[in-house]
């Protein structure tokens, strides 16, 4: 019998599906409903973007003389006022002769977050290393000894007591949080009770209260002359605030574990602290990443009401830069836009830094 061979048609070439132009079709025009909407969103972007490009760009004005920019006054942004005050507004009222002085110290305390967040440096000799930086740090700003003038806390601002109160605040305030955490689910009703009301007193306020209670509230407790300095004051305050809301981050963490974790170590005969250190917190801190650096990101920000109790940091540093000068005063905007660059530089690094975290807790997890 013969066997008849009918060829086929050719079947259509694979429809592509990589690249700029299938994304676009599948994301923002694919349908008409859809393309309408992403043709609106497109457009007031574009007007968004050619007018803060008119604003800041083109039409800016750059020199430090406010008569340009008083000219240019709505039509044009003035970065002068940046060139004339930044150093006041990242410095604050620190001296301006021992400027040397405060930008060492935050550089040394900038280079040590940056290397704790190294693996390289996570050795046995890491919290000598942080001992001598901050050792290092407060002898630069305070002065006093080595011929260097003596500089009172009061005149310390701008981005080196931003950095220094989050840094020290955050590094406090990781343990604190942890006991915390650990004594809300202790067994023991004295320990549990001590730290249930001390999570939820500190959260029933905010920070402002915390910073104006220890700020003026506290010295009325004291014997006259025998209260600690305001900054020291302040840093207490934002640590045991950061802390209660670090502890229920990471007694979340806690709970998200199986009780099995518990079980194998204790038939593995491991005691308490080592069932705590060796397996359960290092998979419940490693789930709660993300919270605790948004806890940290948070702090960083609400460094800016110390101004309340004269701490003039980033923020407060700015007014006192500008508010105070009738020939700037006009433009805050472009010092806003300043500080925020800042702000966002530093929550930027450290959301990247978190996810860092993640993709190497991704790949120990995978293993």
């Amino acid at each position: 019998m013969t066997e008849i061979f009918i060829t086929k048609p050719a079947r259509p070439a694979p429809v592509r599906t990589e690249g700029l132009l299938p994304w676009l079709k599948a994301n923002l025009f694919a349908s008409v409903p859809n393309a309408v909407v992403s043709v609106l969103i497109l457009s007031a972007l574009a007007w968004a973007v050619v007018n803060a490009l008119r604003w800041g760009v083109f039409n800016a004005v750059i020199a430090t003389d406010a008569d340009l920019c008083q000219a240019a006054r709505g039509a044009g942004a003035c970065w002068g006022v940046v060139n004339e005050k930044a150093r006041l507004i990242v410095m604050g009222r620190y001296p301006q002769a021992e400027h040397w002085r405060a930008e060492l110290a935050m550089a040394l305390l900038i280079g040590l977050v940056v290397a704790s967040c190294s693996r390289y440096f996570w050795k046995v000799w890491l919290p000598l290393l942080w001992v001598a930086v901050l050792t290092a740090f407060f002898t630069l700003m305070s002065g006093g000894v080595l011929g260097l003038s003596r500089v009172t806390t009061d005149q310390w601002g701008g981005l080196p007591l931003t950095v220094m109160l989050t840094v020290i605040s955050m590094t406090l305030a990781f343990p604190l949080a942890v006991a915390v955490a650990l004594g809300r689910r202790s067994n023991m009703p004295a320990i549990k009770s001590v730290c249930v009301v001390y999570v939820e007193l500190v959260r029933g306020v905010p920070l402002i209260s915390v910073l104006f209670m220890a700020s003026f509230m506290f010295p009325l407790f004291m014997p006259m002359g025998k209260s600690p300095d305001v900054l020291v004051r302040v840093i207490i305050g934002i640590t045991l605030f950061a802390a209660a809301y670090m502890a229920e981050i990471i007694r979340g963490g806690l709970q998200s574990l199986s009780k099995g974790q518990t079980e194998a170590a204790a038939s593995l005969g491991l005691g308490y602290w080592q069932t705590q250190i060796k397996i359960v917190l290092p998979q419940a801190l490693g789930t709660v990443v993300p919270s605790i650096m948004n806890n940290f990101i948070s702090l960083f920000k609400d460094t800016s009401l110390v101004t309340i109790v004269s701490l003039y940091e980033l923020t407060g540093a700015l007014g006192l830069a500008v508010g105070s000068d009738p020939n700037w005063r006009p433009f805050k905007i472009e010092a806003y836009l300043f500080i925020a660059a800042i702000y966002f530089a530093c929550c930027f690094s450290m959301s990247r830094y978190s996810l860092w975290i993640e993709k190497r807790l991704a790949v120990g997890k995978a293993r």
